[in-house]
């Protein structure tokens, strides 16, 4: 296991640097990339078992409000995909909403057209990437507006902040057997500049864990996941 601390001090071993030649903020924002790009490696992954970092203590589901004839809803822009959407009915169901896509009915009546009388939503649509639109728009007499939708999604990583650092107990929330990956990628771009005879060795280093930890993760259970705890995330 190794800690933000950890990481920032093998970083700069590998590279030969200091606190002056490789400053804690270039190196925070590299480490928080090379964080990001494995977490997007991790989802894509996952297999059967839907990866979550282990340092969010909410599940990544989210709830909203619903607002009488609105059929737009912006959420969170920690979200990366969206796995599932649900929409409460009148007698307090939870309903999954089935996706469409304008793009595949082309030709035909737009959406907004067809379901242009609120009611129960039949379909969403991501219009953007933190957008989604309903059709038709709901309306109370149809849905339960009060914190009536609920979306299950894949998240980002949750980056390190200089305030962590400080602290140096946080961990990078995938398997610890491959922590060190992500100072194997901060490292590179230091040594690109500075050290250019160690980065096709780091290159390689970060390939083989990559190709380890997508192994691992595509092989785990759902069931193996246990560290969450059930709690909302807020839309914005």
């Amino acid at each position: 296991m190794a800690t933000i601390i950890d990481l920032n001090a093998e970083t700069r071993a590998l590279c030969d640097a200091d606190t002056t030649s490789y400053p804690a903020a270039t190196l925070l924002r590299r480490i928080n990339e090379a964080y990001e790009r494995v977490v997007g490696w991790l989802i894509q992954a996952d297999g059967t078992w839907e990866y979550d970092d282990s340092n969010y203590t909410d599940l990544p589901i989210g709830t909203q409000t619903l607002t009488e004839a609105q059929s737009a809803y912006t959420f969170n822009d920690k979200f990366l995909q969206i796995l599932e959407v649900q929409v409460m009915d009148d007698e307090g169901n939870w309903r999954i909403i089935p996706t469409i896509d304008q793009k595949e009915i082309a030709g035909e009546t737009p959406l907004s057209e067809t379901y242009e009388t609120a009611g129960f939503p039949q379909f969403y649509d991501k219009v953007t990437d933190d957008t989604i639109k309903f059709y038709p728009a709901p309306t109370a007499t149809n849905v339960t507006l009060a914190s009536g939708l609920k979306i299950r999604f894949k998240r980002t990583a949750s980056v390190f902040t200089s305030a962590q650092v400080t602290t140096g107990t946080k961990v990078p929330g995938f398997v610890s057997t491959y922590h060190y990956i992500l100072a194997y990628m901060a490292a590179i771009p230091y040594c690109m500049s500075y050290k250019k005879d160690r980065v096709g060795l780091y290159e390689k280093r970060v390939d083989d864990m990559k190709k380890e930890l997508i192994d691992a993760y595509s092989s785990r259970e759902k069931d193996t996941r246990h560290f969450m705890t059930n709690e909302g995330i807020l839309f914005r």
